[in-house]
């Protein structure tokens, strides 16, 4: 097991993860954001980092890692692509995406509206799980530094959502 610390340009925080699989565009790790704890999967742009190295307690992680048996395979039907095609399959496969720009703290939950180039916009999803149709902001694919996915509150954004559109569906009936 390979646990990595990367730096992202702009951002003041380090990231870390346990490797996965990497390609020329893509890092795909099992997020780590504190100690021990592995919260889903994460792709990081390899254009946007700015420093990769061994994390310091590698030794330590991948031992505890090890012993939780921790699954280190890639998410079955995944395929490395361009940022819309991952955006794309995260949609198709959880119905929903999550990705990261410029601003650290800033996710961006929502299902893809439109594409042009390099430019793309979304139907936002919020944090009660409802879907801001008239949501209008457009994103560069080129900005996107991370792309989240299978996380903890990846899952309850997502189980909300299914559950919202549910309800919604129960009253249009």
């Amino acid at each position: 097991m390979t646990i990595e610390t990367y730096k992202l340009k702009g951002w003041d925080e380090k990231e870390t993860g346990l490797l996965i699989a990497e390609n020329d565009d893509w890092i795909l790790t099992k997020h780590i954001p504190i100690d021990y704890v592995i919260d889903g999967y994460k792709l990081y742009a390899k254009k946007h980092l700015k420093k990769r190295k061994i994390h310091k307690n590698h030794a330590q992680i991948s031992r505890v890692l090890t012993l939780k048996n921790v699954n280190t395979s890639i998410p079955e039907n995944f395929v490395f692509g361009n940022s819309l095609e991952i955006l794309s399959w995260s949609e198709t496969t959880f119905g929903l995406f999550e990705f990261q720009e410029n601003q650290q703290g800033d996710l961006f939950y929502g299902k893809l509206y439109q594409s042009h180039d390099d430019d793309f916009m979304i139907h936002q999803i919020l944090a009660d799980g409802s879907i801001d149709h008239a949501y209008n902001c457009d994103f560069s694919l080129s900005k996107i530094r991370c792309i989240t996915f299978h996380s903890d509150y990846f899952t309850s954004i997502r189980l909300l959502m299914l559950d919202t559109n549910k309800e919604m569906l129960s009253i249009v009936d």
